[in-house]
């Protein structure tokens, strides 16, 4: 099977009806603000979803048709294609979709024309290429191990995929991270297989950014459009208690992201954000052209010497961008009131089809 010829992509495209296109996606993860910023921006709107979890995309009035379905999955079965197609469909993709869907059927069985890069998402999902996307940008990452045995310090255990933070953890010996991962697998978080994906890299301590970045192929400029940081449980509700208790509770920290909070970031700190974004979107269109058409998020940490340091990256919607659904204090400098990163999307399709160059912006 090979991968989608993205001239088959912009044939479908070229046989809709441009005046009469709606916005898809898959409803989980920033669906609510993708589809309510299409509605802003004039589109009719489409939501894919499971029986049972279609009441949030009703109570909130945001999606006009329902394409109901008893798993996620079958987002990418032939007749739900078919369905999208027929209601000249762009689908907005984000982490959900990425999971449901998958990267084998994305890149090589969706036959829907997508907004931004399909084959950039592959890119934030396996480690090593997450890592040879941000070295080529020359910006600040962690340093990483290639063995357990050599753990010389404190560092962060990852494991491949958009998992939330589900089954990471911090160890500072060999004898720690393997007795971590016995507990991981006991969790059944892991598996005894997933032992040799595990991404084991330093240990940065900060403050975390998860800076919410757009780039615009239409202007050739990256946006800045806003900022938050994660709770993660259990850790979060962990450091609360007092040291000497938590070493009597014996508790282990785990990292599952629960919830976004919006953030403004220290403003001699902006510069360096810029030039990340800048150089990550340089990078990502030489490797992985046409690059980070439309949202991307570069997960930071900055140390106590001011310097961020980037540790992730999504190379879509972000789950972070749920904290400005009315807009953050970033897009109002930009947009005014109400610039969500779905209404972004929407507005940058819109132009784009207004200039006729729906075809610069979808694959």
């Amino acid at each position: 099977m090979g991968k989608i010829d993205r001239d088959e992509i912009l044939e479908i495209l070229e046989g809709y009806d441009k005046e009469d296109l709606t916005i898809a996606t898959l409803g989980s993860h920033t669906s609510l603000h993708i589809l309510h910023g299409a509605k802003m921006e004039g589109f009719k709107t489409t939501v894919v979803c499971e029986k049972g979890r279609e009441v949030p995309y009703q109570r909130f009035r945001v999606a006009d048709e329902f394409i109901i379905v008893d798993e996620f999955k079958e987002i990418a079965d032939d007749d739900v294609q078919e369905k999208l197609r027929e209601m000249n469909s762009i689908i907005i993709p984000h982490g959900s979709f990425v999971a449901y869907a998958g990267l084998d059927r994305i890149e090589n069985d969706f036959y829907v024309p997508m907004y931004g890069n399909r084959n950039i998402l592959r890119w934030e999902s396996e480690r090593e290429l997450e890592r040879r996307l941000m070295k080529k940008a020359g910006i600040r990452i962690p340093y990483r191990y290639d063995d357990p045995e050599k753990i010389d310090r404190p560092v962060m255990v990852k494991f491949p995929g958009a998992r939330g933070g589900r089954g990471y953890f911090v160890a500072a010996t060999p004898e720690e991270f393997h007795e971590k991962i016995d507990l991981m697998i006991e969790r059944e978080w892991i598996t005894e297989d997933e032992i040799s994906d595990a991404h084991i890299e330093e240990y940065v301590a900060g403050t975390n950014f998860c800076i919410q970045y757009f780039y615009s192929p239409l202007k050739d400029e990256v946006e800045i459009l806003g900022m938050d940081s994660r709770y993660e449980s259990n850790i979060d509700g962990l450091v609360r208690i007092p040291a000497k208790d938590q070493l009597d509770i014996n508790l282990q920290p785990s990292y599952v992201i629960t919830g976004n909070h919006q953030v403004a970031m220290r403003e001699s700190l902006l510069p360096q954000a810029f030039e990340i974004g800048d150089r990550m979107a340089d990078a990502a269109k030489e490797l992985v052209p046409p690059g980070l058409n439309g949202p991307f998020c570069l997960q930071t940490m900055c140390t106590d010497n001011l310097e961020l340091v980037t540790f992730e990256m999504s190379a879509r919607s972000d789950g972070g961008t749920n904290t400005f659904m009315d807009g953050s204090t970033y897009s109002y400098l930009l947009y005014g009131e109400g610039m969500s990163m779905g209404r972004r999307a929407a507005l940058e399709i819109k132009n784009a089809k207004n200039k006729g160059l729906l075809e610069e912006i979808i694959t």
